[in-house]
């Protein structure tokens, strides 16, 4: 895939797509045209360090009105992955990339997906996993480079309006990167609404509840009280260990005081990894644990003493690099809107509950869609569109048996609503 190299997908591919995924009636028909543009940038690293990444840009066309001249943007932050080639422009490859492009860009909206720092043709070694600013900074760059792009080689061009959003790490990164436009950046963008979804944004409660857990699960729930690590957690961990103490340089001395051995050898470079998890399990690299929650005890990646040292030290180490990366205590002024499940057992629902009461203390009302709340509390608070939505969520995926992945199983429900949010500030 060459950079800066623009192909079109006809309504027709797109329609046929969302067909065979089932996500139509979520995304609704394509209106345009989606041509698809791939841009590498300059952006920094944590410590300010010149380093490249890479930009999916989605720009509509067509004859509708809705998809040509200057057109609204949205500014897509992607979910977590392990995948070192990850990359949103491949949309036949990247299912996020793909939903993203008919959910907005083939509905109107040029649409910007960064691929972050450590990933696809980035010259930076790792990932800064939910590291607020410096995800920030790469949001922003990944804006302007697609911005640039689009001036001088596309018809079809940004309008002053930007919305900004994301899930899961992209939730936090979403929420991160409008706190930064708003602090630092307003000569340059606006934001006109944004929309989190699913996001890590109460990461010293997030951390510290993982830390806290017993070394046993015995289920999928996220209420389990055997059980405080979330799905998903010996992926998310060594990302986040990794990225933190690049950062802060202050998570471990060294490898082997946080892991345990094998993993101590290798896991501080292992992901995001070119090989696929089931590999990485199968060669050991990994605990055999289908759940992904084996973070300690025997057979887990980390120490006791790692752990028990982590939850004394609230002010520096893993705790204060949370503490860092929380995004509470700061006031939106742009429109926001999320949406969660309260059943999800990879990023639990108080982190969006806890994120809502915050801004609420400071009188900002923040709407939030919880996917497996009461369809009637619902139709009265947000609305019959969001109702609908939380109770096809609920038919399509019953609980318990589809516990273990709800949180994936939420995506194109929480983008389904973000994309009714917008419409409303559309001009």
């Amino acid at each position: 895939m060459n950079p800066s190299q623009t192909w079109p997908i006809p309504t027709t591919q797109i329609d046929a797509g969302t067909a065979a995924t089932g996500v139509q009636a979520l995304t609704g028909k394509a209106t345009c045209d989606v041509h698809i543009a791939y841009v590498l940038y300059m952006t920094r690293d944590p410590q300010g360090e010149a380093a490249t990444a890479s930009t999916a840009v989605f720009i509509p066309s067509g004859d509708a009105s809705v998809c040509s001249g200057s057109r609204p943007v949205v500014l897509y932050a992607h979910g977590t992955t392990t995948e070192k080639g990850f990359n949103m422009a491949d949309i036949a490859n990247n299912d996020e990339g793909s939903l993203a492009a008919a959910m907005f860009a083939a509905q109107g909206y040029i649409v910007v997906a960064p691929n972050f720092l450590g990933y696809d043709l980035s010259s930076l070694s790792y990932h800064p996993y939910l590291n607020a600013e410096a995800q920030a900074v790469d949001m922003v760059d990944g804006l302007r480079a697609a911005s640039t792009f689009l001036k001088a080689h596309s018809s079809v061009q940004p309008s002053s309006q930007l919305f900004v959003t994301g899930y899961s790490e992209g939730g936090h990164v979403a929420m991160a990167t409008q706190k930064v436009i708003e602090r630092d950046y307003t000569s340059e963008f606006t934001v006109t609404a944004a929309a989190p979804m699913s996001g890590p944004y109460n990461l010293t409660r997030f951390v510290g509840q993982i830390l806290a857990s017993p070394d046993y699960c015995t289920g999928v729930g996220s209420s389990d009280p055997n059980c405080a690590v979330s799905v998903g957690g010996t992926l998310f961990a060594p990302l986040l260990m990794t990225s933190w103490q690049k950062a802060y340089g202050d998570v471990y001395a060294s490898p082997a005081d946080a892991y345990q051995a094998p993993y101590s050898d290798f896991m501080e470079s292992l992901l995001p990894s070119n090989s696929s998890v089931e590999d990485l399990m199968a060669a050991g690299k990994l605990p055999a644990d289908a759940t992904f929650r084996k973070l300690f005890g025997t057979g887990g990646l980390y120490t006791e003493s790692f752990r028990t040292t982590s939850l004394a030290n609230t002010g520096s180490g893993l705790l204060g690099a949370a503490a860092k990366n929380t995004l509470l205590g700061w006031t939106p002024k742009a429109h926001m809107a999320l949406c969660y499940s309260s059943a999800d057992p990879t990023v639990f629902g108080y982190n969006t509950t806890d994120a809502q009461a915050d801004f609420a203390s400071r009188n900002v009302t923040v709407p939030a869609l919880n996917l497996r709340g009461s369809t009637t509390t619902i139709a009265s608070t947000l609305g019959t569109q969001a109702a609908t939505l939380a109770g096809a969520f609920q038919a399509t995926y019953a609980l318990p048996a589809n516990q273990g992945n709800e949180h994936s199983n939420a995506a194109p429900f929480c983008a389904a609503f973000v994309k009714g949010f917008f419409q409303n500030f559309v001009q």
